[in-house]
């Protein structure tokens, strides 16, 4: 496979990803230990040395980590790092933090077991105070990663990749950092936003109760302050500026707990399913009927793989689609730094966020055929749909509560995704619930593409193959969704990932077929749809991935396809027809 490296590839020795990985909980306390880690790849739990240094947070199998290797089933990935606090960082308590480590991991301080976490995809934290007795210590994990060989979660990694499969990665993909607190602090915020009262509720998580102040900013401007001596906060946002995609307003938050102080932020706006005057089902954004024209964002780079190179490319993946017209990214079976999600907030752009998928089933055909035949197997058939054990289905609901929790707060998040394509499905109508019992001011798309058990928002169908049609009626009980679609795919000389092999639904042999293929279907296929009632798309996808060479824009972020203005264009098309229909309706 070719090497492709990005623009945003960090210098040999120039720091990587150093930025605040956690926007909406911010303190001045903050040591960031990405770079390199001494690190060995073994058969065997312990070692007597290291003999390699892979630069964190990058997974071994990546060309950023300077190891390119791949973590065999029996194989244990170890690290080590020693860590020199610097002077007056530590305050009471010591909390190590862990963006993403795949797959189960040991964390070890100065060799005393500290914690086992299990589950690649989602952040976690670990107070060390106790073990660590000096300036100095060390941190050393042991990492095994069986990947898709089990009932574990894994996107959409496999040991052997191709298709719309990739290489499997391990090991430390997200950032690591420490950061001190005094003894009683804020563990957690639960921010939520009440459009149509004007006003934000902040629950405080804390062991116990100080008093606390809240400064209130929009933009540079201070607005007011707070003084209150509850947990429970309701802040009335006087002026009021709501948050949506074309105005993406947030207020920022200062909170003064005891000795502790956090910075924050905020958006207010409201997502619904509701009824129109001609009786469709549409998404309502702040109160009003809203068309989303979305990507299908899979996160991966050339260079990094799951990891973003630097923060710069997240920001210019989001500013490519906003530039194409587009209001909504679906973030495809992988959560992301919490950055990734800050530069949606902040730049204005609509997040669906699928759940991270497993499962024990190799083969994905079989459904597939079965839902271009339109036919839904109940997912009480648990062999069929790779979900027979018990430990993957238990291992699937805590990261979902995880991921639920982690980014509850984000506040360009309209839709979760518990299920994609039946991989892994299981008690499709229970997830759902749980999920709406979590987070009730969100939509949920509870089995996009297959296996639909007619709940939740959306009539959600993927579609490669056969005409693009939905019918009239559906729009009466749900809102027409059609989740993926298109994959049109051009593959680019110098720009590929794999030199003799390529993946697309309907592969074209240069810009000028793309694009004409592109036109008819924005201008002429989803028009007649949008006048059916459709009213959300996510086009496959925003830039090429290994063999998928489907994307808008290369794998190495360096080709676009399309012309910006003409994608643009359609879109904008798509968006006054809806706007057209609802104002006549």
């Amino acid at each position: 496979m070719k090497v492709l490296l990005t623009p945003y590839a960090p210098k040999p020795d120039e720091p990587v990803l150093q930025e605040y990985p956690r926007p909406q909980l911010k303190r001045d306390s903050y040591l960031n230990l990405n770079g390199d880690w001494d690190f060995e790849i073994s058969k065997n739990k312990t070692i007597h040395g290291y003999t390699k240094k892979i630069r964190v947070p990058f997974s071994p199998e990546s060309v950023l980590s300077n190891v390119s290797e791949t973590l065999g089933i029996d194989d244990y990935a170890i690290y080590r790092k020693t860590v020199e606090l610097p002077k007056g960082f530590l305050k009471d308590r010591l909390i190590l933090h862990f963006g993403a480590v795949d797959q189960t991991a040991d964390i070890y301080i100065n060799q005393n077991l500290v914690l086992t976490h299990v589950g690649g995809y989602v952040p976690f934290s670990i107070d060390i105070t106790e073990y660590v007795v000096d300036s100095s210590f060390e941190i050393s994990l042991r990492i095994q990663d069986l990947s898709d060989t089990s009932y574990h979660l894994t996107g959409k990694q496999r040991l052997t990749p191709g298709g719309i499969f990739y290489t499997a990665q391990s090991g430390i993909w997200q950032t690591v950092w420490l950061e001190s607190v005094p003894k009683t602090y804020i563990e957690d915020l639960t921010l939520t936003p009440n459009y149509y009262d004007q006003s934000l509720s902040i629950k405080i998580h804390s062991r116990q109760l100080e008093r606390v102040k809240v400064d209130v900013y929009y933009e540079e401007q201070f607005l007011f302050s707070q003084f209150f001596e509850t947990h429970d906060i309701t802040l009335k946002m006087n002026p009021f500026y709501p948050w949506s995609p074309e105005t993406p307003n947030l207020y920022r938050l200062h909170i003064q707990y005891g000795d502790d102080f956090v910075e924050s932020y905020a958006g207010i706006r409201s997502f619904e399913r509701k009824k129109t005057k001609n009786g469709t089902q549409q998404f309502y954004l702040n109160g009003k009927p809203y068309f989303q024209t979305g990507v299908l964002d899979q996160g991966y780079y050339s260079d990094g793989l799951l990891t973003p190179p630097s923060d710069q490319a997240m920001i210019d993946d989001i500013l490519l689609m906003k530039q194409m017209g587009f209001n909504m990214l679906r973030k495809h079976i992988k959560m992301e730094p919490l950055r990734w999600y800050y530069h949606c907030d902040r730049l204005g752009m609509l997040v669906w966020q699928d759940m991270m998928s497993g499962t024990e089933n190799k083969n994905v055909v079989f459904h597939h055929v079965l839902a271009i035949l339109g036919i839904h197997l109940s997912d009480r058939f648990k062999g069929l749909f790779g979900r027979k054990n018990p430990i993957g289905r238990d291992l699937y609901e805590k990261d979902l509560d995880t991921m639920i929790r982690t980014l509850k707060n984000v506040p360009s998040i309209c839709t979760w995704v518990p299920f994609n394509e039946a991989w892994g499905q299981f008690d499709t109508i229970r997830i759902h619930d749980k999920v709406k019992q979590l987070d009730p001011t969100r939509l949920i798309d509870h089995a996009s593409g297959w296996s639909d058990h007619r709940n939740g928002d959306y009539h959600s169908r993927h579609i490669y193959f056969q005409p693009i049609r939905f019918k009239r009626r559906a729009a009466r009980k749900r809102i027409l969704a059609l989740t993926e679609f298109g994959g049109y795919s051009l593959a680019i000389e110098g720009h590929r990932f794999n030199e003799t092999s390529i993946f697309g639904y309907r592969v074209y042999k240069s810009e000028s077929e793309l694009e004409t293929a592109l036109d008819n279907l924005y201008s002429n296929v989803l028009t007649k749809q949008v006048r059916k009632g459709l009213s959300a798309l996510v086009y496959t996808q925003l830039s090429d991935v290994e063999e998928e060479v489907n994307g808008f824009i290369t794998y190495d972020r360096q080709k676009i396809k399309v012309d910006i203005d003409t994608m643009k264009t359609w879109n904008n098309h798509l968006i006054d027809l809806f706007n057209e229909q609802e104002k006549n309706s």
